[in-house]
């Protein structure tokens, strides 16, 4: 067996997204309606953990804006975007306040959900671990839906695309 040694400089959080960008991913938006209005963001970090429970997580910036609004809700709707919804990727990268200004969304016991995406999963919190600049949480799935028709919208080195056939 052969043994190297770490490497000699600093993993920069930079070098850590650039590294990580090479890792495709679905793309996930987290919902909720609070106070009459959809709140939510994007998120690459999302990803299955337990199938009995039935527990997903994902991973909310310590700095985010909206990660504390969410918070307030009980339920969360979660939407797997398709291969057709790429347009609303410039909408998700709007201000918090304006995010969901052009994006149909379906509401359900407060949960948001994107109008038409490949999955749709109701959630409630059930864990939260700090993690570094970020907050883990883990979510307890309580309904779901897929549509077997669609294929997935990917996010590999920081932009979408779609799968080869």
């Amino acid at each position: 067996m052969t043994h190297t040694s770490a490497p000699s400089e600093r993993v920069s959080p930079l070098g850590m997204r650039h590294a990580l960008a090479g890792f495709a991913t679905g793309i996930a938006v987290v919902a909720a309606e609070i106070d009459g209005e959809v709140v939510g963001l994007s998120a690459n970090s999302f990803t299955s953990v337990s199938l009995n429970p039935p527990l997903v997580s994902v991973a909310f910036s310590d700095t985010s804006t909206t990660w504390p609004q969410l918070r307030r809700a009980t339920r969360w709707g979660i939407s797997i975007l398709g291969e057709t919804q790429t347009g609303l990727l410039q909408d998700l990268r709007r201000p918090s306040t304006e995010r969901f200004d052009r994006i149909a969304m379906d509401v359900v016991d407060d949960a948001a959900f994107v109008r038409g995406a490949l999955a749709r999963l109701t959630v409630e919190l059930d864990t939260e671990i700090p993690a570094g600049d970020h907050v883990l949480s883990l979510l307890r799935v309580l309904d779901l839906h897929r549509d077997d028709e669609q294929r997935p919208l990917v996010f590999f080195g920081s932009n979408s695309h779609r799968l080869a056939e």
